[in-house]
């Protein structure tokens, strides 16, 4: 068996035999009539016309060959006669043609005995010659990696691979028209930030060499976005990219796209409401269904019913339920103590704030048993610094939860600058102790609430888990185009 490199240095003596032959292996022009796609809704037998796609399959013997070939739209059927091509082009096409290439052709509309309908092909050329060829067409990738790294050829061998693309698309595109709709303005900001804001979460570190300043790439959309809210705007959101600098597994990834909106003179239940109608639309209308089956945090294949009622749960009440601890009003001692029984490490407890360990008890205890559409809560305060602060020592918040993942978060918005301070001076100070997750303090962010920000409320959503329950995917990297990969070596 040949190896690749062999294949790849035939290809290319291929190649200069077209070169040879004074034509030009990769076009600058391109002509063709109809698309694929069109050519077959719109087929007529004797039709003269000029069609262009990459070979994906060849097979024929003696004076006929037969080959399917595909530009993106849909696949069609090619003949090639000797007696109608010529010779000289008929043996050439043999002899420089390979599965992969991408042809311009022209020629006559007929169906075949079997009723396939077909071009039979008076000329040919080449324009753009592939030197590597395509995976074993029955079989597509069947490396997982390969999929992610050469994903490429995922998209062109496996059609589902291909329409899972589209569905993701289709997402995306209706929710921009679900919020223009509903008079959201959509806006752009900076991903290159001087300091990281909005979330909890590690970041990734560069330098800006002509100002010579440290930067970050950015966490959150949100205090951009709350800061855009000072400016007049009524509803503002963002589909954009995130980065945190992480762990990897099936439900994270560092690079990930966010949707983040923000609405003056809202509550939380207008979010919740406008929330739930959204996904509730997507499931419908992209996906044609509303029940789901993923692989949860378990690797236990489960249900998903969109058409349940969706219920709304607090947080203390989760964690009650499924440990006997009521968490309200527990001390550190109590605190650490439940967060020991669930393994937490025992030389990194004093650096964590009360809120964080919170949550490192509801994440091992609760999260993963929710199942169908579950809105999560007042969770604790010092978790949600940017939200309303309820007296109780609750933020006035609530977190989606599907299938026992994160898929949004809903806040009545803090826009109390003085409140605003206290809270952020707070988390700097758990940073300085050691609590990497704790928020920065963002200056410019304040500022811009003491010029007046109006009540609102705001919604972040991760687009790749979404996509990927929509599309019943086990792993954000099957909804991610270009996910990140460590170099081969």
């Amino acid at each position: 068996m040949s190896s690749l490199e062999d294949l790849r240095q035939i290809r290319i003596e291929k190649l200069n035999k077209i070169k040879e032959a004074g034509k030009e292996p990769y076009a600058l022009e391109v002509y063709f009539d109809l698309s694929l796609k069109d050519v077959s809704e719109r087929f007529e037998d004797g039709k003269q016309i000029k069609l262009v796609g990459r070979i994906m399959s060849l097979r024929g013997q003696g004076a006929l060959l037969f080959f399917n070939f595909f530009d993106g739209t849909g696949i069609f059927q090619g003949v090639l006669k000797k007696d109608v091509a010529g010779d000289e082009s008929f043996d050439f096409f043999n002899e420089v043609v390979d599965i992969g290439d991408f042809i311009q052709v022209s020629g006559e509309l007929f169906t075949t005995k079997r009723g396939q309908q077909s071009i039979l092909v008076k000329d040919w050329k080449i324009i753009s010659k592939s030197l590597r060829p395509l995976p074993e067409k029955w079989h597509g990738l069947q490396d997982v990696e390969q999929k992610y790294r050469k994903r490429y050829l995922d998209v062109l061998m496996d059609k589902n691979a291909r329409d899972r693309f589209a569905v993701r698309s289709k997402i995306i595109s209706t929710i921009r028209e679900i919020l223009n709709k509903e008079g959201f303005l959509e806006v752009e900001t900076p991903i290159l930030q001087n300091q990281a804001s909005g979330a909890m979460a590690q970041t990734f570190n560069t330098h800006h060499n002509d100002y010579d300043i440290d930067m970050v790439l950015r966490i959150s959309l949100e205090a951009e976005l709350k800061i855009m809210m000072a400016g007049g705007y009524p509803a503002i959101y963002e589909i954009g990219k995130n980065f945190r600098n992480e762990g990897s597994d099936p439900t994270h990834i560092q690079e990930f796209t966010m949707l983040e909106w923000y609405h003056a003179y809202k509550n939380l239940e207008y979010n919740l409401n406008l929330t739930e109608k959204m996904i509730k639309t997507l499931a419908k209308d992209i996906a044609g269904k509303m029940q789901f089956k993923i692989v949860d945090s378990n690797n236990n294949e489960v249900e998903i019913d969109f058409n349940k009622e969706w219920k709304r749960i607090k947080f203390s009440d989760l964690i009650k339920e499924n440990t006997g601890w009521n968490p309200e009003k527990a001390s550190r001692t109590e605190i650490e103590e439940n967060a020991l029984k669930l393994g937490f490490d025992k030389k990194e407890i004093s650096k964590i704030s009360d809120g964080n360990l919170l949550d490192f008890i509801f994440k091992k205890s609760s999260r993963h048993k929710v199942i169908d559409p579950t809105f999560i809560t007042h969770y604790p305060g010092s978790l949600k610094p940017l939200a309303i602060q309820n007296e109780d020592g609750t933020a006035e918040v609530a977190q989606l939860i599907i299938g026992g993942a994160e898929i949004t978060n809903q806040y009545a918005e803090l826009v109390d600058p003085l409140k605003q301070t206290e809270l952020l001076q707070e988390q700097a100070r758990m940073k300085i102790s050691g609590d990497a997750e704790a928020m920065g303090f963002n200056e410019d962010f304040l500022i811009a609430m003491e010029h007046g920000m109006p009540p609102m409320t705001g919604f972040g959503m991760g687009i790749d888990r979404l996509v990927a329950i929509l599309t019943e995917q086990p792993n954000l990297r099957d909804v991610v185009f270009f996910p990140i990969m460590k170099p081969i070596e």
